[in-house]
């Protein structure tokens, strides 16, 4: 697989990256998520599953893996797969500020708690630092947002440079409708001079590409792009029988027809066309799921495939909100 510069972090990066949502806790909102762990959610074979995954997508030539505090015990099975096949070439980003809640239910009043406080930061670097490193070389906040008022909290900013000086990138990972004026102000938060985000990861995909725009220019001035939900939580796949998207579905067939490739493929292709998008999340639980999605890497849509699919967009607000109703399974 091809791997390129990851802005002027350094690192070289492959094109596709695995993330570990749905594969470190039982519950997640991907459509069919139960039906991909086939409902088996004992830990020691999920960890099982996951390393599978890890060694496929290795295989493939995925260099990048993406985990998180919260996504259940995705760092404990990361940590286990590390030490177990001594690996030493993959690069590993990992996020602190939401705290998994759900005590391995797939059914929850919570499934996470979100807190960006300077007490969770230290928490959960310490925990972070433990299981990854040395592979750990991205930290990100999970989920930057105004309301939690990340981006003015000099206690924890000043953490996160003490982090970065030590060799670790810092990133932010963004969610919501304002995913492009979050980035807009956090390209301009500086520590003692320094610029502090070496990293930003967003959500971009046919459905939603509102902040691309921002993107690009977070590209040019060197950071490194990262790009999750590029299948928006199953709703690009043949999973997806909601009638509101019918039109969308018939297109995304018609075109994996026609590239006779499967219709995420075809979802992942458009956000692979955008040169600035340096990684591209796999949200692979299947190792069907795995080659479909990197069958997305052969496919170089059309022009005039790509503006059609560029009808599909959604105003931010519409998407978020239909996002959200999206139910844990």
């Amino acid at each position: 697989m091809k791997t390129d510069y990851f802005g002027d972090t350094g690192l070289k990066v492959s094109r596709m990256g695995l993330g570990l949502a749905a594969l470190g806790r039982p519950g997640y909102i991907n459509l069919g998520h139960g039906a991909d762990l086939q409902n088996d959610y004992s830990p020691d074979n999920m960890q099982m599953r996951t390393h599978q995954m890890l060694d496929k997508a290795t295989a493939a030539g995925i260099n990048y893996i993406d985990a998180a505090q919260s996504y259940g015990k995705s760092e404990d099975f990361l940590s286990a797969w590390l030490k177990q096949r001594e690996v030493s070439d993959v690069i590993v980003g990992s996020k602190w500020g939401y705290t998994y809640t759900a005590d391995w239910q797939v059914e929850a009043e919570q499934h996470e708690v979100k807190e960006h406080s300077i007490i969770v930061l230290n928490r959960q670097w310490r925990l972070s630092d433990r299981k990854l490193s040395p592979a750990l070389k991205l930290y990100q906040v999970h989920s930057a947002t105004f309301d939690s008022g990340i981006l003015e909290n000099a206690q924890v900013l000043d953490r996160l440079a003490e982090i970065q000086d030590s060799g670790i990138l810092i990133g932010l990972t963004l969610s919501g409708p304002t995913q492009a004026a979050v980035l807009a102000k956090a390209m301009k938060v500086s520590v003692e001079g320094k610029l502090l985000f070496d990293v930003v990861q967003a959500t971009s995909n046919i459905l939603e590409h509102s902040c691309d725009h921002i993107l690009r220019q977070a590209a040019d001035r060197g950071m490194g792009i990262i790009i999750k939900e590029a299948l928006a939580n199953g709703r690009l796949t043949d999973r997806n029988k909601d009638p509101q998207y019918a039109r969308l579905m018939a297109a995304l067939t018609h075109m994996a027809e026609e590239y006779v490739t499967s219709i995420d493929a075809i979802a992942l292709a458009y956000v692979l066309s955008k040169s600035n998008h340096h990684v591209v999340l796999s949200g692979a639980v299947t190792e069907q799921q795995l080659q479909a999605n990197l069958d997305a890497l052969r496919v170089t849509l059309t022009a005039d495939h790509l503006r059609r699919l560029d009808e599909f967009q959604l105003s931010p607000s519409t998407y978020w909100d239909l996002r959200s109703q999206l139910s844990w399974n």
